[in-house]
């Protein structure tokens, strides 16, 4: 079985709630026992639920019997009615249902995530080159992508700004890239969170020490999403 396929079919949460056929779960159990990845996360997952089960099954403590009981329909709600035992108790296990998941199965999953190598899609893009096509770059829904952006040194600038434009001509994000006299290309990592696919365009601007700025030229490039 594929990893790719079982993150991207989330046979990891399907397994735990039980909801694989005999085969496919057979063919899960597998895999997990030969990837690592896959064995933390239903190890983590497992542990969730069971948290989940604690949490639930634990009860309010019961009231004192000798506070008054108020007569229906005399008592006027103010601002703390929420504090009210029954809805404080599942309030409350709501919560920590949340942050046991966070702890125990997203936490450790962006921390592998952040600390495991990765290969990521790249492209040159030369500013201020007139008159031709821009490269291609095929990404994964979310996966971020490099960009080897060539600025010709002029040694009038101190630094640059790097202005990214999305296929609706909207500026996303812009970034600081030092000047050099011996270094003309520069790699800018762009994040992939809810990039779309289509033409985008890269403005470089030089500053002065001044402060004073001109743009020194364009770059495009189009990026196409993989399903």
């Amino acid at each position: 079985m594929d990893h790719e396929a079982v993150v991207r079919q989330k046979m990891t949460e399907r397994y735990l709630l039980n909801e694989l056929d005999p085969k496919t779960r057979d063919e899960f159990e597998e895999h997990f026992f030969d990837c690592q990845d896959c064995a933390q996360d239903v190890h983590a997952g497992a542990l969730f639920i069971e948290q989940t089960k604690v949490v639930l099954a634990e009860k309010a403590e019961p009231v004192s019997v000798g506070l008054a009981v108020p007569v229906p329909g005399q008592v006027k709600p103010g601002w703390m009615w929420w504090l009210r035992p029954a809805l404080v108790v599942p309030v409350m296990a709501m919560l920590l249902t949340v942050v046991a998941y966070q702890n125990l199965f997203t936490l450790p999953r962006m921390e592998q995530a952040m600390n495991r190598p990765q290969v990521l899609p790249w492209a040159p893009v030369n500013v201020g080159t007139f008159g031709s096509e821009g490269p291609v770059i095929a990404a994964r829904p979310g996966q971020g992508f490099l960009l080897f952006v060539r600025i010709p040194p002029e040694g009038v600038y101190s630094r640059y700004t790097a202005e990214l434009y999305n296929p609706a001509g909207r500026v996303e994000w812009s970034v600081t890239i030092p000047a050099s006299s011996t270094q003309d290309q520069w790699p800018v990592q762009v994040p992939g969170a809810n990039r779309q696919a289509g033409n985008y365009s890269l403005a470089v601007r030089g500053v002065t020490a001044a402060g004073d700025s001109k743009e020194v030229g364009r770059a495009s490039f189009e990026l196409q999403i993989q399903k």
